[in-house]
């Protein structure tokens, strides 16, 4: 019967010996596929296992459990949270009073500053930063206003250690320690008076070295030589806004600069229309690509003349042109 069907089929579609088998083969094999969702339907047992009993004690065991807690919870904390989901109500900031020199991490994060902020920070205050103001915090880069604002009340800055040392006149007429002295006032030993430090005078500040830096209010050797380098980057400074960009820079260290750091001398210029690609890129102010189209562009059209020449560069825009014009030889 096997052979007869199989003749049948190498006559219906002209397949060969070889190819005829494997077509019932095949067949084979589908039909048995087909067939296995109904046998095993047919062999499995239909009565499927009773757990509502066991379901039901969960549920009675969670109830229990979730009752327990609301009557442990106060009733303003259900008035506080009423039409918050979960995710909220856990999302929600932890406010407390911190000190912003002092708190870690994870006190960041509590106070509701994603961990991305807070390690930045971090890395601001392990690079010599402190925040000696309230206003400091604005001062991170992306930090969020609204929060500021929320977070202004419970901002508290330790002040400088007072000194422990008690002034005589803190006891009035009569001091203790008059009483036992053995000698009178004439007597007492007279200590050389301290020199008082001079006082100090502006400079120029595109000529200063960090010895004259370190000398101002909240400016260390760190700082002090991220200013210089900047300077050095930048050809010199043309207005004190610039020190603006210095990173590190809090609100005291950024005043004493203003005041003491004036620009008396002039900036370092490039020659625009002989410097190279890599003289160009040099400078913070252009980019690897721009300082190419600079070249590539008098290459083709010719010199520069003037700022106004730099305009049909698209790659400039208005802002850039303005930034980098004095620092630019035509």
């Amino acid at each position: 019967m096997f052979a007869r069907f199989q003749s049948l089929i190498r006559d219906y579609f002209g397949f060969s010996q070889k190819e005829s088998r494997g077509f019932v083969v095949l067949l084979l094999l589908t039909g048995f596929c087909l067939l296995i969702p109904f046998v095993y339907r047919f062999l499995a047992d239909r009565n499927p296992v009773d757990t509502s009993a066991t379901d039901q004690r969960k549920l009675d065991s969670l109830v229990a459990l979730m009752r327990t807690e609301a009557a442990a919870r106060p009733a303003y904390a259900d008035r506080a949270d009423n039409g918050k989901t979960t995710a909220e109500r856990f999302s929600e900031p932890k406010l407390f009073a911190f000190d912003p020199n002092t708190v870690s991490v994870a006190g960041w994060q509590q106070l509701g500053l994603p961990r991305w902020m807070a390690e930045r920070i971090e890395k601001y205050r392990s690079k010599g930063g402190q925040f000696r103001k309230k206003e400091d915090l604005l001062r991170i880069y992306d930090f969020p206003p609204d929060l500021y604002d929320q977070l202004e009340p419970y901002i508290t800055l330790k002040d400088a250690p007072s000194s422990n040392r008690v002034s005589p006149d803190r006891y009035g007429p009569t001091k203790p320690y008059e009483a036992s002295a053995p000698y009178s006032n004439r007597e007492r030993p007279s200590y050389p008076e301290r020199p008082a430090k001079p006082a100090l005078q502006p400079f120029d500040i595109n000529t200063a070295d960090t010895s004259q830096l370190i000398a101002l209010k909240g400016i260390g050797s760190t700082l002090a030589g991220r200013i210089v380098k900047y300077r050095d980057g930048l050809g010199g400074f043309i207005s004190v806004e610039q020190f603006r960009d210095v990173y590190g820079l809090d609100s005291l260290a950024l005043a004493e600069l203003q005041t003491f750091g004036q620009i008396r001398s002039g900036v370092r210029k490039i020659p625009v229309n002989t410097a190279s690609a890599e003289e160009l890129d040099r400078h913070p102010f252009l980019s690897r690509r721009q300082a190419q189209l600079i070249v590539s562009y008098r290459e083709q059209h010719g010199a520069y003349t003037s700022a106004e020449s730099l305009k049909p560069i698209r790659i400039l825009d208005a802002r850039t042109i303005e930034k980098i014009t004095p620092y630019l030889e035509f």
